[in-house]
């Protein structure tokens, strides 16, 4: 009898440890123009060819981690080789699986998209892939699996930039009160979840063929407003223009941070003269400005992008699609994916980052 108790004693024990055990939450911040993760300054003390490193957050574009494909006639053309079919849940399930090797080379962070980017690299043509049905409500799904990689970010201390809206699928959305209700559940749900890690880009380029006027260049600012006040500015908020674009001097005053895309930029001393810009204009405070988006490699020349944001002291990120003629294990956009660092341009990048980061 006496093991007995002793026994019930341990299990209920137990049993209270695993009720009331969290798991430590990772966090992002920002000071001046720097990162912290968790308090502490991002590539603390790293320095590279002379460039300061620490306080960068280099990135990658992979904003298909949760995508699917709603519309029947069009589905099939994400087939994974192996199979007949698409899997929504292999997608997820194999993009968390690649998340610690990213970190390991010195990723820190990562672009996600609740409604992707085009499948095929460039353009839409008619697949439905949202994670809000047409009132601005969220389909559970598609939070599950966003919820599976939230959740392994933090576990290795990524910060996520979370996309709310991509063109081409924003017409998905009834009307501009449904892209407010999307705007609204959305957040909520991540303050509902308790997510540090996240930062928010409204919308990927805002200035490409958005359907609703308060998703374009002249109005998104509201919705950047709209977010820090819903959080009490607990997440950090910002949103995209096109390559080689400055945004709007109300898009950099109202933003916690800066985006550019180098989409476009072909000679990379326009890098610098971009970051030069931004911090040139009339609305810009210290803040961080971070490239989400370039698909400009050559790393191993005397100049590329990279380099050039790293000179300008910004962030840079990584974005890799399926060329034409490339197989399976090409690109990080283009569905279905490979999310395993195996193609010779996945393993430039990757390669040059650990260098740069001393990872």
């Amino acid at each position: 009898m006496k093991y007995l108790f002793t026994a019930v004693i341990l299990l209920s024990t137990i049993s209270l440890c695993s009720f009331t055990y969290k798991p430590t939450k990772t966090s992002v911040s920002i000071q001046g123009e720097q990162f912290y993760i968790n308090n502490q300054i991002t590539y603390k003390n790293r320095f590279w060819q002379g460039n300061k490193i620490e306080g960068l957050l280099f990135n990658s574009r992979m904003v298909q981690g949760i995508f699917d494909d709603l519309n029947a006639n069009t589905r099939d053309n994400f087939k994974y080789p192996d199979s007949d079919k698409w899997d929504a849940a292999r997608n997820t399930e194999e993009f968390v699986a690649a998340m610690s090797d990213w970190k390991d080379h010195g990723l820190l962070s990562f672009t996600l998209n609740l409604q992707g980017g085009s499948p095929l690299g460039y353009g839409n043509h008619g697949w439905i892939n949202s994670t809000f049905d047409s009132l601005g409500n969220l389909r559970e799904d598609y939070l599950n699996r966003l919820e599976k990689i939230l959740n392994k970010s933090n576990e290795l201390g990524m910060i996520v930039i979370l996309g709310y809206f991509y063109f081409g699928q924003d017409e998905q959305l009834k009307d501009e009160q449904a892209v407010v209700n999307a705007v609204d559940n959305i957040t909520n749900w991540i303050l509902r979840k308790g997510y540090k890690n996240i930062l928010i880009e409204i919308n990927n380029e805002c200035d490409v063929k958005y359907d609703h006027t308060i998703l374009q260049p002249k109005r998104v600012h509201e919705l950047i407003k709209r977010v820090q006040e819903i959080s009490g500015n607990k997440l950090l908020v910002s949103t995209s223009y096109g390559g080689n674009k400055i945004p709007s001097s109300e898009v950099i005053a109202a933003s916690d941070f800066v985006l550019l895309h180098g989409n476009g930029v072909n000679d990379p001393k326009r890098i610098e003269e971009m970051v030069a810009m931004v911090r040139q204009s009339e609305s810009y405070s210290a803040k961080p400005i971070l490239f989400n988006e370039d698909d400009h490699f050559d790393f191993d020349k005397e100049s590329y992008n990279f380099l050039s944001a790293t000179k300008s002291y910004a962030s840079w990120g990584y974005f890799d699609f399926r060329m034409k003629g490339e197989g399976y294990n090409s690109g990080f956009q283009s569905v279905p994916v490979d999310w395993k660092i195996s193609s010779d341009r996945k393993k430039a990048f990757f390669n040059k980052l650990k260098e740069i980061t001393g990872y």
